[in-house]
């Protein structure tokens, strides 16, 4: 079996490294693994490929701007990458996050559709059954067809133009059609999305959890970490974004709960602003690149804090529980649906006085860390989520996954 997998990143951000996993793991079963991307540093590795330069994907964005149509852009890069298509042949193609204006999604689908090449698609966040908006939040235009965007600019990013009933309508004739193709979500609330999406109706849909290198995220000693940062015996809660400003992410309410709960230290990892101006209780890291650290960050804390409006998924949860810290949070749909209930606790988005005792009652519970670990591993390690994408291969082949 040859399968190639598309992403918009490669082994950065949350679905880079899933899809190095599930290379690497397929490597280790003698699977010929090949990878495209589009956005990033150019990567050299054997069945590694980089479609798109870097002035062409920021020209489309801008264009896409102007054009309120983020997804059709890409000429010169979507041929370069269907030519590796074409060459490579493989068996299976498993799509991941191919937004980031390196391909033409439409045109990739109708490629792949054409030439009934199996196809596995992952969503990792809503563009693809909206049209148009990674998260949709409260509006539920996408489930007629769009058109009047109420939050146009973060939904297309454009400056002029609501074409999002166009990208909808486009969207929907890129999958129509479609028969050699599973739709598979990060998480059951996503999955429920979908399946309600016109776009995305009558196809098999299908849940598969992240996977995360439980050989790195595993509880570790963290002596260090509390003797770097000056933290005695005080109570530690973590927090993990790359977008702390952002009010989406919730960096406001950490700031609002470090304020309420000063006898708590507050981990910041991730945030690209490392000149902000903090409660002296809140310690902000900035960027954290290797795994072997940022799991003796969250091994050092007592609580993992999520504060995002929506989430598909949440790697922090799955990171943190599997270092043993439990987790509470805001509802945001995914991270409530595949976390571990009896190590995490979700209050209602933006509830301040229920956030702030959930992460004092958790914070106060005597937890054995190898326990909650040992439970998190049988769910987010990387080799279960491998094996269930290998069946789903063996299934849009037409295969026997016994007999594969």
């Amino acid at each position: 079996m040859k399968v190639m997998q598309i992403n918009c990143v490669y082994k950065q951000g949350s679905t880079g490294k899933i899809v190095h996993d599930i290379h690497k793991s397929l490597q280790e079963y003698d699977i010929t693994s090949i990878v495209c991307y589009g956005r990033g540093e150019l990567i050299k590795e054997d069945n590694v490929y980089k479609t798109s330069s870097e002035l062409l994907a920021k020209f489309n964005n801008i264009k896409s701007k102007f054009t309120g149509m983020p997804y059709n852009g890409s000429f010169f890069a979507t041929k370069n990458l269907l030519k590796i298509i074409e060459r490579e042949s493989p068996d299976v193609v498993h799509l991941h996050c191919i937004n980031g204006f390196f391909v033409n999604i439409y045109r990739l689908l109708a490629f792949l559709k054409e030439n009934k090449i199996p196809t596995v698609l992952t969503l990792h966040a809503e563009f693809m059954h909206t049209g148009s908006c990674g998260h949709s939040y409260e509006c539920e235009k996408w489930k007629t067809g769009c058109g009047n965007c109420p939050h146009l600019r973060d939904a297309t990013k454009a400056y002029f133009f609501d074409r999002t009933a166009k990208n909808w309508r486009l969207m929907k004739e890129a999958f129509s059609g479609f028969d050699k193709l599973v739709i598979t979500s990060v998480s059951p609330w996503l999955q429920h999305r979908a399946e309600q999406s016109p776009i995305m109706s009558g196809f098999k849909h299908c849940t598969v959890l992240n996977g995360i290198d439980c050989d790195i995220f595993r509880p570790r000693n963290f002596v260090d970490i509390k003797r770097k940062h000056g933290i005695g015996n005080e109570k530690v809660a973590i927090h993990v974004t790359a977008n702390f400003s952002s009010s989406v992410k919730g960096g406001n309410y950490v700031i609002e709960l470090a304020k309420q709960l000063n006898n708590i230290k507050f981990i910041v990892i991730g945030s690209r602003e490392t000149d902000l101006n903090l409660p002296q209780n809140i310690i902000n890291v900035g960027r954290v690149a290797d795994g072997v650290e940022l799991a003796e960050y969250y091994s050092a804390a007592d609580v993992c804090i999520i504060t995002g409006k929506k989430e598909t998924f949440s790697m922090p949860v799955a990171e943190s529980l599997c270092c043993g810290t439990p987790v509470v949070g805001f509802l945001a749909g995914g991270p409530e649906s595949i976390t571990i209930p009896e190590y995490s606790e979700f209050v209602e988005y933006g509830n301040m006085e229920e956030l702030k005792r959930a992460v004092v009652d958790m914070i106060n519970l005597s937890i054995n860390k190898i326990v909650v670990s040992k439970s998190a591993k049988r769910i987010y390690n990387r080799k279960q989520m491998t094996n269930n994408y290998l069946k789903l291969y063996n299934e849009v082949l037409g295969n026997d996954a016994n007999n594969a």
